[in-house]
């Protein structure tokens, strides 16, 4: 399932990226990597960017970006 698929207030593990060498590399710019934690914190309006926290930071993925995002229920 992807990050666009849980519950507002729901951890998740990241288990992987779906998409081309460019998604990754974004990702881990972002800070983002396998078997981090995530929680979703807010799901924007009209197709608007996802806020998740991870390692104590907030970051916002846009939808595109986030229905990439593989997770796992923990």
């Amino acid at each position: 399932m992807s990050l666009l698929d849980i519950k507002i207030g729901k951890s998740v593990k990241i288990v992987g990226f779906e998409g081309g060498k460019g998604l990754k590399t974004k990702m881990t710019r972002y800070g983002l990597y396998p078997g981090d934690i995530a929680r979703l914190l807010r799901v924007a309006p009209f197709h608007g960017p996802v806020l998740i926290e991870v390692s104590g930071r907030e970051i916002a993925l846009g939808r595109g970006v986030a229905a990439n995002v593989q997770v796992e229920s923990i």
